[in-house]
């Protein structure tokens, strides 16, 4: 993705962060990793959020609601220069201090700043391979682990090293592995405080997990804002057309790629991290990529047009002896989409991209007024 998709370089996704970070560590220069490691009480995101900082004093991706930016980068020059890391505390409830003083957030909150070096190479390839990993990072540590001394675990708990960062010593390493492989498996967070002789040593797990996909099998002019929007929310999108003649990329040019297939191959494309808008208009074309998406492990299947249309469907596959399990009904959405009352193209394409965002999150799409509990889930600290 070049510099002139990106509209807004603040509201970025982790895709794009990810994207980025593989520039900057093959390029020249020098940039600064921000990722948020605590929060206590409210902020404007969780523990795991990142962003770019250069020494030119660009940013790109947002940690907060834009009150921080200023500091971080100060914070990010020095850590450039020096090529140490730092964890700085903002206590956005003092207002003594100024930065709590009309920002909306009410909380304290824990900022890693550590040079985007050679240490983020093994996770940024594993980000483009698909791998999930855990970052195991030292945010509180001695003279002899300190503060950015990492380690980079995968699903089966193997760790890897950088020489551009201290080492964590096995015996530390092993008290948090089994957190790490599980970050790893999940995506999500976990903070853990780890005793080495007499001393102890905070350590951020950071579960890193692959962008969702987003497969679109359709060719028609409507296909294009479900792309815009399903790639502006951090989907990585796939664009499949059962004719040939419409299978140019630069028909969709937000997409990550454009393929012709027969529908009847359309599983061959998908995985369980794929999400799948079939919206072809061809009646005939949806029934045969609904039957092979059927023999796949996709969790999303959302089919376009009215619900008499997909009791067609299902009727024509049920005189050729397939009919639908449990599982095979709950990941199907016919009519697909967020009921948002709109007619608009693109508001029929952000309908879409909610179903199928709320989905890989875990969510109904539900108002939030109506949510008990937090926004956003939140993660103990655990200490030994």
């Amino acid at each position: 993705m070049t510099d002139t998709e990106i509209a807004d370089p603040w509201a970025v996704t982790s895709l794009e962060i990810f994207e980025r970070l593989e520039e900057t560590i093959a390029g020249e220069a020098d940039h600064a990793v921000a990722t948020v490691v605590d929060v206590d009480g409210s902020a404007y995101r969780r523990p795991g959020a990142k962003m770019l900082l250069g020494d030119d004093g660009s940013t790109f991706g947002g940690i907060t609601a834009g009150c921080l930016e200023g500091p971080l980068q100060t914070i990010a020059r020095d850590v450039i220069a020096d090529q140490s890391p730092s964890v700085v505390t903002f206590d956005l409830t003092d207002d003594e201090d100024g930065w709590g003083l009309g920002l909306g957030c009410e909380g304290i909150v824990d900022v890693l700043v550590e040079p985007a070096d050679d240490a983020w190479r093994d996770p940024v390839d594993a980000y483009a391979e698909g791998d999930p990993v855990a970052l195991v990072t030292v945010v509180d540590g001695t003279e002899s682990i300190p503060p950015g001394s990492r380690a980079v675990v995968d699903g089966d708990g193997t760790a890897t090293e950088s020489d551009s960062r201290p080492a964590i010593p096995d015996q530390i390493l092993e008290q948090v592995r089994d957190d790490a492989r599980e970050r790893a498996a999940d995506g999500r967070w976990t903070q853990r405080t780890v005793s080495i002789g007499e001393e102890e040593l905070t350590l951020f797990v950071d579960g890193i997990e692959p962008a969702d996909r987003l497969l679109i099998f359709g060719g028609q002019p409507d296909v294009r804002p479900v792309t815009r929007l399903a790639r502006d929310v951090g989907f990585e999108v796939t664009v499949a057309t059962a004719r040939g003649g419409q299978a140019e990329e630069s028909a969709f040019p937000r997409a990550d790629r454009v393929v012709s297939t027969h529908p009847t191959e359309l599983g061959e494309l998908v995985d369980e991290r794929t999400y799948v808008v079939v919206m072809s208009h061809n009646f005939l074309d949806d029934g045969l990529a609904l039957e092979s998406l059927l023999e796949s492990d996709v969790p999303f299947i959302g089919l376009m047009g009215p619900r008499e249309r997909f009791e067609r469907l299902r009727d024509d596959l049920a005189d050729e002896g397939i009919s639908l399990s449990a599982a095979d009904r709950k990941r199907i959405a016919s009519p697909v989409g967020l009921d948002l009352g709109g007619g608009e193209p693109i508001e029929i394409a952000l309908s879409i991209v909610s179903e199928a965002l709320a989905v890989s999150n875990g969510r109904e799409g539900g108002r939030l007024r109506d949510r008990k509990g937090p926004i956003h889930a939140r993660q103990p600290t655990q200490s030994d």
